[in-house]
């Protein structure tokens, strides 16, 4: 029987969640049975063996809706597995380097025994919500910064371990 995970996020503008199908794909791919979906609308973890929680950074915060699922959920992801992944620097640095998690992710990769946390580079561009976006924007900050190759790598990796039963 193929092991399921959930591939939750917490997302503003899109990118968070663009990168979290990203991941549900790979795991799909590579023998997870998987699914993505808004942090905000998911009210049962337990149909799932894993789950992947993804925020998107704004001000040095994670996604509120990322928080907030890992606070509701607690008991639940315990119980589990879980990968933790954050979205945001908008220069090459996630992908040059490791970025420690910024508070609220500490505080739930910690609570939850996280397998793992990852930060990955974000996406701005025009049409963006929110003032900070904006000004971020005309400041001439924006642009994608995702690498689709390292998310697609960790993908992998979860996928490997709970095919392989490591977890």
């Amino acid at each position: 029987m193929r092991p399921s995970a959930l591939v939750a996020y917490g997302s503003k503008n899109g990118s968070t969640a663009e990168i979290a199908r990203w991941i549900a794909s790979v795991l799909r791919d590579n023998g997870v049975d998987a699914d993505a979906r808004s942090a905000h609308e998911i009210q049962d973890v337990g149909p799932y063996d894993a789950v992947v929680l993804g925020g998107a950074l704004y001000a040095g915060r994670w996604h509120r809706d990322a928080r907030r699922f890992a606070r509701r959920h607690h008991r639940e992801l315990a119980a589990r597995p879980v990968w933790l992944f954050s979205s945001g620097p908008l220069d090459p640095s996630a992908s040059e380097r490791d970025i420690p998690p910024v508070a609220g992710a500490r505080r739930a990769a910690h609570r939850l025994d996280a397998e793992e946390h990852v930060t990955f580079g974000g996406r701005l561009e025009e049409g963006a919500s929110g003032w900070v976006a904006r000004m971020i924007l005309q400041q001439g900050r924006g642009g994608d910064f995702r690498d689709v190759a390292r998310i697609s790598r960790w993908a992998e990796t979860i996928a490997a371990d709970l095919v392989a039963g490591r977890t």
